[in-house]
């Protein structure tokens, strides 16, 4: 028999049972739309997340933890045997800093990659307006520099905020929700409570709002001298500098490049946030593992329409057999029925599953902050090869659902089956 008369049987059998056929190709429709909608809605907020922690934070950052230690100044010489003597008061308190950062500076500027550089001071405070309390970090930094740093230009809210921190000594720009949790608006006062009870009134000059909840409850910028001010720093030391660079993807490489350069400890943003990355690519992984359950549902649903088909042709097996029809070919012709029914399944869902992205994507509701991040939608990122993804496994599920009743029916025995003691 040729591949065209099995084909041909096959299209018979499933031709006669045109109910029981189509209710199993939608089984495997519904898997591949509901497959393709989940692998968009998890890259799409997975993407969303990431897309966020880049646009709010330094591409890279230099650390004031080095991983070059510096050789102390009274040291004279190098050789076995030479003894530096150093006596300082050390306290429990003392913090890190990166001393004369214009030097670091001028070090990290020969790096072609990089767009813009930033120092900062970050200092955990304690914000007071009147009888409100809120935790939060104040992050100082020269406003003329930290613009395009973080896309803060484009997230003020007032668009001349950063021109008039620049010449506020005693400014101070807030997260929206800090500010909605403070009740301060445009040029009301807030007073800053730093770790040792030090109070530093400063004005409001403006806010700012990412998208990233836990940055606008907690985040605010001031002057770097300010900051240094805060934190008891010489006005050549802060506690890092970020980095901009011109493409994102080379971040961990110009990272290491620069930790060379300078002996200080340097991570690029996907280092930093590490755990949140693996933390979205888990549950990814695991929501995909979950929604593939409905194609092993839809596969058990062609193994009981195969098992029914070889049940009513046992008879016509048998004669088949009797002709000369060998067992491959038997298997051939049933495992031709999975494979159409798993076909006609997957190129219904995959527009299906198209339509039914596009109807989500275009969903609307109130932005809530209960979440992570801020949005009025669900993200989605639908790409052709989750399609293709999708139209393999659901065809190659219903073939392995079709090879036991295959296997079964040529099982049979023709002289039992034409003596009726089969069937």
């Amino acid at each position: 028999m040729t591949f065209l008369d099995h084909l041909r049987i096959a299209y018979v059998h499933l031709r006669e049972r045109k109910r029981q056929t189509a209710l199993t190709a939608l089984g495997v429709a519904v898997g591949s739309a509901m497959m393709i909608t989940t692998i968009a809605v998890a890259r799409g907020s997975s993407q969303n997340v990431f897309n966020k922690l880049i646009d709010i934070a330094p591409h890279i950052t230099i650390g004031a933890d080095r991983v070059v230690p510096l050789v102390p100044d009274n040291l004279i010489g190098s050789g076995a045997g030479r003894i530096a003597m150093v006596e300082k008061h050390v306290t429990t308190d003392r913090r890190e800093t990166i001393k004369n950062y214009s030097a670091l500076l001028q070090t990290v500027g020969d790096v072609r990659e990089i767009v813009d550089v930033s120092p900062f001071v970050s200092s955990k405070l304690l914000a007071r307006n009147r009888t409100r309390f809120a935790p939060c970090i104040a992050r100082g930094v020269i406003p003329s520099r930290e613009a395009e740093m973080a896309n803060l230009k484009k997230n003020l809210l007032e668009p001349n905020a950063l021109s008039e921190l620049a010449w506020s000594p005693n400014g101070i720009l807030l997260g929206d929700l800090l500010a909605d949790k403070l009740k301060v608006g445009y040029r009301d006062r807030v007073v800053l409570v730093s770790k040792t009870g030090e109070e530093y009134p400063v004005t409001v000059v403006g806010r700012f709002r990412s998208g990233f909840n836990a940055k606008d409850l907690r985040e605010a910028y001031v002057n770097l001298a300010l900051a240094q001010r805060m934190e008891a720093m010489p006005s050549n030391s802060v506690s890092g500098v970020g980095i901009r660079i011109s493409d994102i993807t080379m971040a961990d490489r110009v990272a290491q490049r620069i930790e060379r350069l300078t002996g200080y400890n340097t991570e690029s943003w996907s280092e930093t946030n590490r755990n949140v990355i693996e933390f979205y690519n888990r549950n990814g992984t695991i929501t995909l593992v979950l929604v593939g359950f409905v194609f092993v549902v839809a596969g058990l649903g062609v193994a009981s329409v195969m098992t029914t088909i070889v049940l009513q042709k046992v008879k016509d097996i048998a004669i088949l057999r009797s002709m000369g029809v060998q067992r491959k070919s038997i298997t051939r012709i049933f495992m031709l029925e999975g494979l159409m029914i798993g076909i006609m399944g997957v190129l219904l869902g995959s527009p299906v599953g198209h339509m039914t992205c596009n109807l989500v994507g275009s969903i609307r509701f109130q932005a809530s902050n209960a979440g992570v991040i801020k949005s009025d939608r669900i993200n989605l990122v639908e790409t052709p090869d989750a399609h293709v993804i999708v139209v393999v496994f659901g065809v190659v599920i219903a073939v392995i659902s079709s090879v036991g009743p295959a296997r079964r029916a040529t099982g049979y025995l023709p002289v039992r089956v034409l003596r009726g003691e089969v069937g």
